[in-house]
């Protein structure tokens, strides 16, 4: 009987397992449709991406790789040059300052640190639409307009709630003694956090860089709004290009160059979740 029930249990178990791995399959490629159909539109002639409901191409055209790169009147390296430089100085900023207001939030005691950190939360819970206009009329007074300093300087001034709120959590599980024995050898709040906290801290700062990264290079409203010329187009501006106001439009080339701007963010992607995979695996106490 015992032998029975165990074998009948272990067979319920192999089903459940196989109706769980089904659903997983079912669910990820319900995920991935939208991707896969993008990258077969990008191989398909105009005619066929609308018409044809199979994904497989009925003929490969290649050329909407090429024809997608030299559609418009600034080559796409341009474009990915700007998103480049622009992700890259916005990543940096984010870590760098978010990681110091998080430091002083967490580790630090400052009178008012309550009502600040009670302000700073609060920011989280204005949408960016509201403060658009008065950015807007703050950097047009400025003159930073059409130039690219309005979404890179507030990236240098801790402005993202979000990423200080998730370095303070981690900054919070650090052991206490770390900084007692560093501040008996001397070590002033700095070099506390240069040399012994961010070390630590290589997985919320890793977890904030890809966040950063994503938000910034999909970003379409802030460069909509401050970037006139076509040679500062960010690669989200360069896409929307391909779409003609007059109803011409060439969706195969910018179906291709969509497959293109994506590639960046799952190589940045795979890249930090190394560093996260063997940042979650140091001990604090080591």
């Amino acid at each position: 009987m015992a032998r029975a029930y165990r074998e009948a249990k272990a067979k319920r178990a192999k089903r459940a397992a196989l109706l769980k791995h089904v659903f997983l399959i079912v669910t990820s490629l319900i995920m991935i449709y939208p991707l896969l159909w993008m990258l077969a539109s990008s191989l398909k002639p105009d005619n066929q991406i609308f018409g044809d409901l199979g994904l497989w191409p009925r003929e490969f055209q290649w050329q909407n790789y090429w024809a997608g790169w030299n559609a418009l009147p600034v080559s796409f390296t341009t474009f990915f040059w700007n998103s480049t430089v622009v992700t890259v100085l916005s990543v940096i900023g984010n870590v760098i300052s978010c990681s110091f207001a998080a430091y002083a939030f967490a580790r630090l005691e400052f009178s008012g640190k309550t009502i600040w950190f009670a302000l700073m939360m609060m920011t989280l819970m204005i949408p960016y639409h509201v403060v658009l206009i008065p950015q807007y009329l703050l950097f047009l007074n400025l003159g930073w307009v059409d130039t690219y300093l309005p979404l890179i300087v507030p990236r240098f001034l801790a402005g993202d709630a979000f990423f200080i709120f998730l370095m303070i959590q981690f900054f919070r599980q650090l052991p206490r003694e770390l900084d007692e024995a560093a501040m008996i050898d001397g070590c002033s709040p700095f070099k506390i956090y240069w040399a012994i906290i961010m070390p630590l801290s290589l997985p919320a700062m890793a977890t904030a860089a890809i966040f950063s990264f994503i938000w910034t290079w999909e970003d379409f409203l802030g460069p909509l709004v401050y970037l006139n010329d076509m040679e500062d187009y960010t690669v989200p501006l360069a896409l929307r290009s391909f779409i003609s106001s007059d109803g011409v439009s060439q969706y195969g080339p910018m179906f291709a160059m969509s497959i293109l701007s994506i590639l960046p963010i799952i190589l940045f992607f795979v890249i930090f979740q190394r560093l996260i995979i063997r940042g979650i695996a140091m001990s604090g106490l080591k």
